[in-house]
């Protein structure tokens, strides 16, 4: 991740990077080396940093004010501000970024889990690198700040290896309510073929339904045409559902908002999948009418409830 865009002394907006799945040449490489895996639990992204001496506050793709606010964060934090600030002040360059814990498809959360900010990564713009684990929580602890705790650290992690600990994730989860999201893997001395750090993520909902599957490059069936073997893989139940809980922000999601659905989710595919797509596929030739034609298809097949299945 570069460096997020400064004047002078002010920092501007910067999204949080795209975490990868395996088999993404983003993350070749990235369990040669100490791997710190955590928890990933599910949220919306958000962010927060100081900008002449006042606290702004982010969502993955866009900056927060109390008249544009996401699911609420920006009032939560202006109305606890405390520790947040007095951390800044002492670490102006640094960036937070964590999960503000509102309800997307896991409703499993305890209850006094909901409507917390959890960080989970401190970028520094000094340095452009992020600040590893051990150094940040120590500090975090000094100003009692919640962040994600570590599940393990590991030398050289194989790929079977961390699948398993998807079960070991119950970070906040109710007792006998089962298991989080999946698990991020971060390797602080990773930088890949682009330059970038970046890191990995395993996600349960993605492990369970593509079971049986390798997480590598795909293998493109031809009969049905690349459209549709991208459409099988990239639409999954989780994340419409998630399309569908942001949704609920402003209103139930019924018949009616069918095609607001439908937007929305290829645009999340679009904006959010592209690169990687075109990476996994290994720049494939797309007909996009046909690509957008497949997803809804497969949308009324893992969100049968909305379609009358």
């Amino acid at each position: 991740m570069s460096a997020p865009h400064q004047k002078g002394d002010v920092m501007e907006f910067v999204k949080y990077p795209h975490i990868e799945r395996i088999g993404s040449d983003d993350v070749e490489g990235i369990l040669e080396g100490t791997c710190y895996v955590f928890p990933k639990i599910d949220g919306t992204n958000a962010s927060v940093w100081l900008e002449d001496g006042v606290l702004n506050c982010g969502s993955r793709r866009r900056e927060l004010s109390l008249e544009s606010d996401n699911a609420g964060f920006c009032a939560y934090i202006d109305k606890f501000p405390f520790a947040l600030s007095d951390l800044l002040v002492a670490n102006p360059t640094w960036t937070l970024y964590g999960e503000w814990l509102v309800p997307h498809t896991l409703k499993t959360y305890r209850e006094d889990a909901w409507r917390k900010f959890y960080i989970f990564d401190v970028f520094d713009n000094l340095t452009g690198k992020f600040v590893p684990y051990d150094t940040y929580a120590l500090i975090l602890d000094e100003h009692d700040l919640t962040y994600i705790p570590l599940m393990v650290s590991v030398d050289n992690p194989t790929e079977e290896w961390l699948t398993k600990k998807l079960d070991a994730n119950t970070y906040l989860v109710e007792d006998g309510k089962g298991y989080g999201e999946g698990i991020v893997v971060k390797n602080y001395d990773f930088v890949n073929g682009y330059g970038r750090t970046t890191w990995l993520k395993f996600v349960r909902n993605e492990f369970k339904e593509h079971h049986g599957k390798e997480w590598g490059a795909p293998n493109v069936s031809m009969k049905n045409g690349v459209e549709q073997d991208i459409a099988s893989e990239y639409i999954t139940a989780g994340r419409v559902e998630k399309v569908a809980e942001k949704m609920r922000e402003s209103g139930s999601v019924n018949s009616r908002r069918i095609p607001e659905l439908l937007s929305r989710t290829w645009n999340d595919i679009i904006s959010d999948e592209m690169w990687d797509i075109l990476k996994r596929y290994k720049n494939p030739t797309i007909d996009f009418k046909k690509f957008n034609r497949c997803v809804i298809t497969e949308i009324k097949r893992v969100y049968p409830s909305l379609f009358g299945g």
